[in-house]
């Protein structure tokens, strides 16, 4: 099945002799990546095994937001949502962001509990979230069935359209003299007197003083081929769009067991927020015991399954080779089949809450496999052992929003400048390092 139409982006034919930086991988967090490099005067390559965006980075729920973030986490977010409201003016082109605020709503106790433990933890940063009550709510979220006990409600959170995004950034790194080179994978790092000296494609070598992963779900993969351990797995999510809603809540939120996004194009983006499913391949059992501390803390919000793509990644993913032909290029997108029992779910429960989509079409129905950690925190990091490589992977369901500023600081990572935010609890070797390794639950 098809993932959601794309905005097209013209890319380029061939790739040059050499760059200054070599990006793999075409979605959002490698777009914005590269948009801060080519503004800082580098030349860069972005490299895409499929076609720009065509995976996670399109298929997210669009949100942008600093509420219920992992503390950790929270500069990142404030420094997105910051560069999140100039983006369109910076890319000349629509990316669909616009501040409208997300609400957590709130039906018992422990709902409640739970959102004022995390106000308390993010105190410290003084956003803009804040408690509300029934009547302020209702208010937020127009033509619902039934009233909320309370709601987190942060007003300088936004939305944006996952189908937009990356392109626009994509057509901006273009016009200021980047390359975007589509089916072309890269299969392995090149190396040369100790240190990085470019890729090996499928289409032959490119020269570089510096690398970036930013392979979403396939970053597991290409670090293996490396002899890097990056323990990753991957959780299937499954969206669906509506058709045009008159009066609904401008906004996004999370009600119940279902989330909605308002879309430009006046219909919404919905997901079951509570039946993520985690397909069982032979990575879970590598890495069971770095991510039982998760799984514990999450387990409302999981389904382990065991299906075909347990066979499927012990057929063909394989260690890649430099020499031969790579499952990078066996498999150009990675387009999981929709799980119809949660599309269900999160149309009936959200028909439930706004009667008013009764009588609205599901124009549109997809699923997306987002790559996640341990602690749910990504990678933004150069590696060890390997000057020149350096990692932005790993967002964990988190990247879409912030990855205006999850780009910028890699490119501060790349270039040696100051870092946006302290980079620390996004290192690498946090997993090797002896470092506690936990993940904030209900983020």
């Amino acid at each position: 099945m098809p993932g959601p139409a794309l905005d097209t982006v013209e890319t380029d034919d061939r790739l040059p002799d050499r760059a200054d930086v070599v990006v793999v991988g075409g979605g959002i967090i490698g777009m914005a990546t590269a948009l801060a490099l080519v503004e800082r005067g580098h030349s860069v390559l972005v490299c895409e095994k499929g076609h720009i965006a065509g995976e996670q980075s399109s298929r997210n729920w669009g949100w942008c937001r600093v509420s219920r973030r992992d503390p950790r986490e929270i500069p990142l977010a404030v420094e997105a949502l910051r560069l999140w409201q100039g983006m369109n003016e910076r890319v000349d082109g629509e990316t669909g962001y616009r501040t409208a605020g997300i609400l957590f709503g709130c039906d018992d106790n422990r709902a409640l509990a739970e959102a004022e433990a995390w106000l308390e933890a993010a105190r410290p940063y003084q956003l803009a979230s804040r408690m509300i009550g029934r009547e302020e709510a209702d208010g937020l979220l127009p033509g619902a069935s039934r009233r909320l006990r309370g709601a987190l409600y942060t007003p300088s959170d936004g939305r944006a359209e996952p189908q937009k995004a990356a392109p626009a950034m994509a057509r901006a790194v273009r016009a200021r003299g980047g390359r975007i080179v589509e089916r072309c994978a890269v299969r392995a790092l090149d190396h040369a007197a100790g240190r990085v000296a470019g890729v090996v494609t499928e289409r032959g070598r490119v020269a570089a003083d510096a690398v970036v992963l930013a392979g979403g779900a396939w970053s597991r993969l290409f670090a293996r081929g490396q002899g890097l351990t990056l323990p990753q797995l991957k959780v299937l999510n499954t969206v669906l769009r509506t058709g045009p809603v008159e009066g609904g809540p401008e906004g996004a939120g999370w009600v119940g067991d279902f989330a909605f996004r308002k879309r430009l194009d006046g219909g919404y983006t919905l997901s079951h927020g509570m039946n993520n499913i985690v397909p069982i391949v032979p990575d879970s059992f590598r890495f069971a015991r770095q991510f039982l501390t998760a799984y514990r803390l999450e387990w409302r919000q999981l389904r382990l399954r065991l299906g075909r793509r347990f066979m499927e990644e012990w057929r063909h993913w394989r260690t890649p080779e430099a020499d031969r032909t790579s499952v990078f290029e066996k498999i150009r997108v990675l387009d999981p089949e929709p799980a119809a029992g949660s599309a269900d779910a999160a149309i009936r429960s959200a028909r439930a809450f706004f009667p008013r989509l009764e009588a609205v079409p599901v124009a549109q129905m997809w699923a997306g496999l987002i790559d996640v950690t341990p602690d749910a925190l990504p990678v933004i990091s150069p590696v060890d052992g390997h000057e020149g490589f350096f990692m932005a992977t790993g967002f964990s369901g988190h990247g879409f929003g912030i990855a205006p500023a999850a780009g910028r600081l890699c490119a501060d990572l790349v270039t040696g400048d100051r870092p946006i935010v302290d980079p620390e609890p996004f290192r690498f070797s946090r997993f090797s390092d002896g470092t506690p390794i936990r993940p904030m639950s209900g983020v």
